[in-house]
């Protein structure tokens, strides 16, 4: 994802967000992009300053995790308005993903090797959840052992 700065011909600055400047291009061209503001589709990109850190621990986190926009709110938190039928969506989610955790034997890093004892009938099949790499999954996958990711969602992970 990128951000970009852009303003109108009106005079009025905003963001948005693109999968990439081929994205921007594209929209723009189908006068799909419009300031927030007026509603002018003439819209073009603001210079920007490249993001630049000290130490590579800080550039991957810069690539990693879009910042939030500089005036989302007075404590920098992001913000979304959700139409009801996104908060119970959001709800239920949350629901099937506590509903797994309580009724379910939590074996962490063990899950690709407790899934594969169960699948090849070495165990009594149980409701498990634990941690499994990308490269873990894709050999379970690949062996047929059905599993399935554990909804997570955004604010959770703070």
């Amino acid at each position: 994802m990128i951000r970009y700065t852009l303003n109108c011909n009106k005079g009025h600055s905003f963001e948005s967000w693109f999968a990439d400047s081929g994205a921007y291009d594209k929209q723009v061209k189908r006068g799909l992009v419009s300031c927030p503001m007026c509603g002018s589709v003439k819209v073009e990109k603001a210079i920007m300053a490249p993001r630049l850190s000290s130490t590579a621990k800080k550039r991957k986190a810069s690539v990693d995790a879009p910042a939030p926009a500089a005036d989302s709110t007075p404590n920098n938190q992001p913000v979304a308005m959700m139409s009801p039928q996104e908060m119970e969506f959001r709800s239920k989610l949350k629901e099937l993903r506590e509903h797994i955790t309580k009724n379910a034997d939590d074996v962490g890093q063990k899950f690709p090797e407790e899934a594969r004892k169960m699948h090849y009938g070495e165990t009594e099949h149980r409701s498990i959840y634990g941690v499994a790499s990308p490269d873990d999954a894709k050999a379970l996958a690949e062996e047929g052992i059905e599993f399935h990711p554990i909804p997570i969602l955004p604010d959770e992970r703070n």
